[in-house]
């Protein structure tokens, strides 16, 4: 009997070992960091969440189910109770406990996290057993376990011992243990990396969950130019492009060889702009700041030809936006998401109305290795504007220093997207529509400074309704007050295109991460 055990075991173990699979995977941009409160980015995101766990998880479509916590619900209603699963342990082998979420929640808080919106409500957490955790909020949060699915559990030990209690400051460029170091619960787990080139993940042989997949190895490979990357990908180096080249999707498609996936992303795009100087930065203007004037932001908008952007840049892989949000996000209505019109005319006068006939000169902050093609579409956007007299700079860089530098607010005009985790707009308003009040969250990414007290008081109110109904009309509200003041110039919802080799059986998610864990290389 033992020998027939003893075959079958090792028959399983042949059988496994022999569908294991290494999965190399590429994108322009690498994570900005290691720390999983820090940087709230998709790349940082994508390589971390292979790591690290929430409470609560996405499904494949994005459906809530069950991860750290195995169920959940409200004992009160501002009091919801999570049941943790046990014999859960961290990649260092101590156990996973009350503890550890309680920490954790508190270290999402933190002033250095860009993670404190999805804990904002929050008032504390409390160990009610080492398996139970109550999460007590300020008031009713009708997508607080939303919220949660986005902040990863950390060992309050570990991190302890390593001087990592609060998060690495990321605007600062802060360098902290958490920085280069990882230990989560997740399915895999940090072998080696070296940034910018080369990080390479291996299977926690102790994870608690079903791998779905047969992926023991994770390669992340962030190659910043684009026909290098396809390169690697024609050649067999790479396994899946995150961001394969848009003008060469349709001969990958004709390759028997490579599978393009393509679909909508919870990502809308759009401008940022410094109202709260009283001179810019970056422009000749001297002693005030156009910005200021809502006649210039609105001659900036209708000098956009938005069609012209998404057909010969984006090659159709885009939806024209007049809000913050788009379709997937709760909240989102077609009517209303209408841009103003393309109008050189009246631009031009808006600018002269506004005290510049002739325009003025400013520097336009972008990234080149973050959303799809970045810096072509900050370069047409300096063309369009070049019309009618506005001089643009465009400072195109890095993700790994543009994103610190324009979370100092040390810009006066850059492009940025940003999705929805939650699925819910909320999230979108509070982050980029209201002033900083202290409140977890907060204006968290409002690096323009635009603060109109009426538009706070709806987006609190947005934060506080709990009817369905009621709650999409004040969301409505709020949008019809964003296209009146114009805080920022929105642009487009990006759509997403990812190629994988054909052996390759990979799912794409409108929140544009791969997860391991699901992949299976044949």
């Amino acid at each position: 009997m033992r020998r027939i055990i003893g075959a079958a075991v090792a028959l399983c173990l042949a059988t496994f070992a022999a569908n294991a699979a290494t999965l190399r995977v590429s994108s322009a941009g690498d994570a900005g960091t290691l720390d999983p409160h820090s940087q709230n980015i998709i790349p940082t995101a994508q390589l971390l969440r292979q790591i690290y766990e929430p409470l609560v998880n996405r499904g494949p479509s994005l459906e809530l189910e069950p991860a750290l916590a195995e169920s959940w619900s409200a004992m009160e209603p501002t009091r919801w109770r999570f049941k943790l699963r046990a014999g859960v342990k961290f990649q260092d082998g101590s156990p996973f406990t009350a503890d550890d979420v309680v920490f954790s929640l508190k270290r999402a808080a933190a002033p250095s996290s860009n993670y404190g919106n999805f804990v904002d409500t929050v008032v504390r957490a409390e160990a009610v057993d080492p398996l139970t955790v109550d999460v007590i909020t300020s008031e009713p949060d009708p997508i607080l376990v939303d919220k949660l699915s986005s902040v990863v559990i950390m060992s309050k030990a570990w991190c302890e011992a390593n001087n990592a209690t609060a998060p690495q400051n990321a605007a600062q460029a802060q360098e902290s243990y958490t920085t280069r170091h990882t230990n989560g619960t997740g399915p895999y787990q940090l072998t080696s990396r070296e940034a910018q080139v080369r990080t390479v993940l291996d299977r926690n042989a102790a994870w608690w969950g079903t791998m779905k997949g047969n992926v023991t190895q994770y390669v992340s490979l962030p190659i910043a130019n684009a026909s290098t990357r396809l390169a690697a990908f024609l050649s067999g180096e790479v396994d899946v492009l995150l961001d394969p080249p848009l003008q060469d999707i349709p001969r990958l498609r004709e390759r028997s060889d490579v599978r393009v996936l393509q679909g909508p992303e919870i990502r809308s795009m759009f401008i940022v702009m410094d109202q709260a100087r009283d001179e810019l930065l970056y422009s000749d203007v001297k002693g005030r700041n156009p910005l200021k004037d809502h006649r210039v932001r609105q001659a900036l908008y209708q000098a956009i030809d938005i069609q012209a952007i998404r057909s010969r840049i984006l090659r159709g892989f885009a939806l024209p936006a007049g809000v913050l949000f788009g379709p997937g996000v709760r909240g989102y209505d077609k009517a209303i998401d209408q841009r103003l019109p393309l109008d050189i005319a009246k631009a031009k006068a808006l600018l002269a109305e506004a005290g510049y006939p002739d325009g003025f000169a400013i520097t336009l902050d972008c990234p080149n290795n973050r959303y799809i093609n970045d810096a072509d579409v900050c370069t047409a956007l300096g063309a369009m504007w070049a019309k009618i007299g506005v001089r643009v700079a465009v400072n195109a860089q890095p993700l790994a220093t543009f994103f610190p530098k324009v979370q100092r607010k040390d810009t006066s005009m850059f492009f940025l997207g940003s999705g929805s985790p939650t699925l819910d707009a909320y999230y979108i308003l509070q982050i980029h529509l209201l002033p900083p009040t202290g409140r977890p969250g907060d204006g968290a990414w409002n690096l323009g400074g635009y603060n109109n007290p009426a538009m706070t008081d709806l987006i609190n109110k947005v934060r506080a309704e709990l009817d369905p109904g009621k709650r999409d009309t004040l969301i409505h509200e709020v949008l019809a007050l964003y296209k009146q003041d114009i805080p920022n110039l929105p642009l487009y919802h990006q759509e997403i295109a990812w190629a994988a080799r054909a052996n390759v059986d990979v799912h794409m998610r409108p929140d544009n991460e791969l997860e391991a864990k699901w992949v299976t290389v044949k």
